[in-house]
């Protein structure tokens, strides 16, 4: 109890220096190839907490060749991964503390009311792209562990601190942290959960889905396929399938989730001319996966669809829609409400917030994915932020969140880990 005090009131006094460390990563612009001066600040930090510091730019052979790993990007100089371990004194559970330091780009500037990476301050709001994804959930972490070692706590078990790269891309930073050894027997990862709790996260994969027409005068229109009209029929199946595959979710911590596993068309191209009938069309899209799914049977569904609708329609029989799977992915997590590591942290959270939290599936996929699957390392999702303005203009975060987090995961620390 009185080990619990202290970390309330050295929060409680350092708010300032808190919110001052949130401001200067928000104003760090780290869009993807740029996270370099943001985990300069976070190497920075990291050295003053006494961590044991592991700093290095990915790219490994084992990396490259990992059939998890899904990035187009290949070259990660001078943007490097960092691992910071508070060790332990022996004896107790380990934990992983994951954020990523990478931002999505800022968009339209011209709808921002600030610059998107000012880090305006006002009415204990910070403002800026990556406040809530994730550089909040990030100062959450770090102020858990500084709250531990001011208040002169020692704990049993290794606590590893990883800021990486890479996240919004499918996750090779975490990928290349596990690949180098990192493991533990929990991890959180503080995405913005809306201060839920999420012990399972959708997994999810983009897709490409080429359509052939035949190209004709706009005039005789007749005498062309239209690439246009024959992707309609694709497009109806996707919406078809995307209702099956949500029928068979009876999950509860779906309860509260319109769409468990969306299937979103986010690209359409087709047509070069007002006056042609478009010889091609191109669809690209995401796919969600279950938690409970494997990746390549979610792809054996669709590509059955596909299949199944040609089948109907004499000209896609002739000339059957190409399925192409790239870019982005994100494995789906899956861990038992009832795990030890939901209990303790639903427990820390009630001591903090007076009441139960709200424990619900993630609507989006996390790199929790790749510390469950590929490191076995058990993952709870939870983190301050509002989950629906992460990616979107105006991005912002509450401060005293971002504290709130930072109290219930240093106690989480406290039992987890256990104290000498």
């Amino acid at each position: 109890m009185l080990e619990e005090k202290k970390i309330k009131q050295w929060l409680a006094e350092n708010k300032k220096k808190g919110m001052n460390l949130l401001q200067r990563l928000v104003q760090e612009g780290s869009i993807r190839g740029n996270e370099s001066s943001a985990q300069a600040i976070i190497i920075e930090k990291c050295r003053e907490l006494g961590l044991s510091l592991d700093i290095w730019e990915i790219g490994e052979d084992d990396l490259f060749t990992h059939p998890v790993f899904c990035s187009d990007r290949k070259d990660f100089s001078g943007n490097p991964n960092i691992v910071g371990v508070l060790k332990g004194a022996g004896g107790g559970r380990s934990i992983i503390l994951n954020g990523h330091i990478d931002v999505v780009p800022e968009g339209d500037r011209n709808e921002w009311r600030h610059d998107p990476f000012s880090g305006h301050i006002e009415e204990g709001i910070i403002y800026g792209r990556g406040s809530t994804d994730m550089k909040g959930g990030t100062v959450s972490l770090i102020l858990a562990i500084e709250a531990i070692i001011n208040s002169g706590i020692q704990l049993k078990g290794d606590v590893i601190f990883q800021s990486v790269i890479e996240e919004e891309s499918g996750g090779a930073g975490t990928l290349a942290a596990v690949l180098r050894g990192y493991k533990a027997d929990g991890a959180i990862i503080p995405e913005p959960t809306n201060m839920k709790l999420f012990p399972k996260q959708q997994g999810s994969m983009w897709f490409r889905i080429t359509v052939k027409g035949r190209s004709a005068h706009g005039g005789t229109r007749y005498e062309g396929i239209s690439a246009i009209e024959k992707a309609m029929i694709v497009i109806t199946g996707l919406q078809n399938l995307e209702k099956k595959r949500n029928e068979k979710i009876t999950d509860p911590l779906y309860e509260n989730i319109p769409i468990p596993i969306p299937i979103n068309i986010g690209k359409i191209h087709s047509g070069e001319w007002p006056s042609s009938v478009p010889d091609i069309t191109v669809i690209e899209g995401r796919m969600g996966v279950a938690p409970d799914e494997k990746m390549e049977d979610a792809e054996k569904e669709m590509e059955a669809m596909l299949a199944q609708i040609s089948e109907m329609d004499d000209w896609l029989c002739e000339n059957p829609p190409k399925i192409e799977w790239f870019g982005g992915r994100w494995l789906p997590g899956n861990l038992e409400a009832s795990h030890p590591l939901i209990e303790t942290i639903s427990e820390c959270f009630q001591k903090v917030k007076q009441t139960r939290p709200v424990v619900e599936a993630s609507p989006w996929g996390t790199d929790g994915g790749i510390l469950s699957t590929v490191a076995g390392t058990p993952v709870v999702v939870f983190g301050p932020g509002v989950t629906e303005v992460a990616h979107d203009v105006n991005e912002y975060i509450s401060i005293n969140e971002v504290f709130e987090a930072a109290e219930i995961i240093a106690l989480t620390l406290l039992k987890w880990c256990e104290t000498n």
